[in-house]
């Protein structure tokens, strides 16, 4: 598999490479590029977030980005539109849309793990249409249709 290419935004001089802090981590840590200081979500506030980088995947993957659970736990930091998708044909500065839903504000500084980056292989299915669809055990139900427990 090919590797994922990374390029620095003009001033990103500092920051390491989106990486994962363990062998075994499925995400790598995307980090805040705030070369002009530390910014701080107010509760309930939503403010988008440069990594400091480009990136170019491989064919057929995408780039999932994902909270950090402990951001996400410990002080209600998500992304709303979790995961959001980075097509592979994207070459623009990856970005992170951070929600606080905490009960406090919260100061996000420069080369602060914000996000984590999973990739992905994505299937790509030609669309048919049809007149008919087949039968199923749940048919058209919907939310809570099997269940609420």
């Amino acid at each position: 598999m090919t590797g994922i290419k990374f390029k620095r935004v003009e001033g990103n001089t500092d920051l390491p490479l989106p990486g994962y802090a363990t062998s075994g981590a499925a995400g790598m840590d995307l980090r805040a590029f705030l070369p002009e200081g530390a910014v701080t979500l107010t509760r309930g506030q939503f403010q988008m977030f440069s990594t400091g980088f480009h990136v170019e995947l491989p064919p057929g993957t995408e780039m999932q980005v994902r909270p950090r659970s402990g951001l996400a736990l410990k002080h209600g930091i998500i992304l709303p539109n979790s995961p959001g998708t980075i097509d592979e044909d994207y070459r623009g500065v990856v970005m992170c849309g951070l929600y606080n839903l905490g009960q406090a504000d919260f100061t996000i500084s420069h080369g602060d793990r914000i996000a984590q980056a999973v990739i992905a292989h994505v299937h790509r299915y030609p669309t048919v249409e049809v007149a008919e669809l087949s039968d199923s055990e749940r048919g058209a139900g919907g939310f809570g249709s099997t269940g609420i427990k």
